[in-house]
């Protein structure tokens, strides 16, 4: 079940917090939302949800629009708020056998449709304590339980690992990929190396408008418009080979990683390569260049020039 978001407007006050954004996501893709907080993502979702009207725009979640058939797209989505707002006084089991009947599950299923949750979000061991007594990792895997309980088409997960341990990172990871590849995906996170271990595709949100929309790999691609260089050289004083390669008419900017080692990173001008040129200074002064090696630009890296302005 695709969804799909045109022009899409959201105005609190005087600020847009959406901004005329619009974007599609494909059945089966796992869609990773990064951006600074504040910048729309949560607005987004809950507009996704129909939690919140927009001011402008339309969406669709499958055929259905969320201005006229609000009911048939809740039936179809599964929610985990970043609150996660759960009845801490009720056990597990009985506080997901509530949530399986709000969304009308069948009652001979929902014996069988708890099993199955209690076992992919690993709460066996924790089903029949309050969920106030749970832990902040165990009170999201019931946040999750609850969105998957119904079997949506559309999963929206709004920081889904928050407070869990990295063992439970990675298994909740493989849950989503899994959970990905036969439904519809969008999940927002700050931990970067998450979305892109998890995520077909990461769109970047920057003051409510959408700044970068791609694979890891595309987004890599277009931000490397400058090569980046991490080079040794023996044989020579940290000062003068710093000079010397601050004076290649193709470098742009040359960081000491490393004085004792001599060890330095170089920026070469847009679209042009020092390589050689470094290769040459070597040979010419009598240096050995021991290390020569192509830093790729991280997602950090991208994340952090389109969001700061």
């Amino acid at each position: 079940m695709d969804i799909v978001v045109e022009n899409l407007t959201k105005i609190y006050g005087t600020q847009r917090a959406v901004d005329n954004i619009t974007f599609r996501v494909k059945t089966g893709e796992v869609l990773g939302f990064l951006g600074p907080n504040g910048a729309g993502k949560t607005t987004t979702m809950k507009a996704i949800t129909t939690y919140l009207i927009p001011n402008e725009g339309t969406i669709k979640v499958g055929e259905f629009s969320i201005s006229e058939q609000p009911e048939e797209i809740k039936k179809r989505i599964g929610y985990l708020p970043e609150s996660n707002p759960l009845y801490q006084e009720m056990p597990v089991i009985d506080y997901l056998r509530f949530v399986a009947e709000l969304q009308g599950i069948e009652k001979s299923k929902v014996n069988d449709r708890l099993r199955e949750m209690v076992d992919i979000c690993g709460l066996e061991g924790e089903k029949h304590k309050k969920i106030g007594e749970l832990s902040k990792g165990y009170k999201q895997r019931v946040g999750l339980a609850q969105a998957l309980i119904h079997d949506p088409e559309v999963l929206i997960l709004d920081e889904p690992t928050s407070g869990l341990d990295p063992n439970q990172i990675v298994e909740i990871r493989e849950l989503i990929k899994k959970i990905g590849r036969k439904k519809t995906v969008i999940l927002s996170s700050h931990i970067l190396a998450e979305v892109e271990a998890t995520c077909d595709r990461i769109m970047i949100i920057n003051k409510g408008k959408i700044v970068a929309d791609g694979t890891s790999e595309e987004l890599r691609k277009h931000a490397q418009g400058k090569e980046i260089i991490k080079v040794t050289i023996e044989d020579g004083d940290w000062s003068s080979i710093f000079e010397k390669l601050q004076k290649i008419d193709s470098v742009d900017v040359v960081d000491i990683l490393n004085k004792n080692k001599n060890t330095f990173e170089i920026q070469s001008r847009a679209n042009q390569s020092s390589r050689k040129k470094i290769f040459k200074v070597c040979v010419d002064n009598n240096w050995t260049l021991t290390e020569m090696t192509p830093i790729e630009t991280k997602l950090e890296d991208i994340f952090r020039e389109l969001t700061l302005s």
